[in-house]
């Protein structure tokens, strides 16, 4: 399974602008001799954080941008998983990673479940109460968005669930930019998977955003780092590298949860 993460600069509050973005990136993807199989969005890119708009850039279940991609995944023949929105459903806004298959059908969806208060989501969104987990590509997925990296035991849930692939779309700041990187090595190498990490770059008001998004495989090595530009990163993804890591060090067998918690 290939992979390509677009990284790009979202301009806050401006749907139209964010989308003619991803119309284009997608466009250029999908040009390289080997095109992916699936594309990643960072967080909330087709809005960015204009959190007091919330309600008004919101659509129910985030479906007015779920058509957007359902329709680039029907041209294109690519999948999306990962890349966030603002979402409303039973009065309250989410912000919601998506993921949609090939032939544009939205599959499932995941509510962030950590909020980051540093930039006040606690005060204009609601968080998710699930773990989310699908398959794609023969292999076994899950979403998480920004902040929730730095929750090892959540993202060990998901692995013990049977995650082999970890998608994460993030608006990491530039200021903890080594944090970022750090944490996802971390998570790829604890939990034997490969992270596959889209994060916004660019400006929006006085927060300087770090790009730097990474593939990682399940030993921890970079398998593509962008820089901090809008740029295309990709990578193959194999389940062989998955399976024969976690039969070299079982950390899955060898775990003692009891006293974990």
């Amino acid at each position: 399974m290939k992979v390509c993460v677009l990284q790009m600069d979202v301009v806050k509050g401006d749907r139209e602008a964010n989308r003619n973005t991803v119309r284009r990136m997608t466009a250029q993807a999908m040009s390289a001799a080997c095109p992916p199989d699936v594309l990643v969005l960072p967080e909330l890119w087709s809005t960015g954080y204009d959190l007091e708009r919330a309600r008004e850039l919101s659509s129910p279940m985030g479906g007015d941008d779920a058509a957007f991609l359902g329709s680039l995944a029907r041209e294109y023949h690519v999948a999306f998983a990962g890349g966030s929105v603002l979402s409303e459903s039973d009065g309250a806004v989410h912000n919601r990673a998506q993921v949609i298959e090939r032939d544009g059908r939205y599959v499932t969806g995941y509510d962030k479940v950590h909020l980051f208060r540093l930039m006040d989501e606690h005060r204009y969104l609601a968080p998710g109460r699930e773990r989310c987990l699908f398959d794609m590509g023969g292999m076994r997925c899950a979403l998480a968005v920004c902040y929730d990296i730095r929750f090892c035991e959540f993202i060990r849930a998901l692995a013990v669930n049977g995650a082999e692939v970890l998608f994460v779309s993030a608006e990491w700041p530039a200021v903890r930019r080594e944090h970022w990187e750090t944490l996802l090595r971390a998570r790829a190498v604890e939990n034997e998977m490969y992270v596959v990490a889209c994060n916004r770059c660019g400006t929006s008001g006085a927060e300087n955003f770090a790009g730097s998004s990474m593939i990682i495989a399940p030993d921890g090595t970079v398998l593509a780092h962008a820089g901090e530009q809008e740029e295309i990163a990709g990578a193959e993804l194999e389940l062989s590298s998955v399976r024969r890591m976690r039969e070299t060090v079982p950390v899955f067998f060898d775990r003692v949860p009891e006293l974990y918690c």
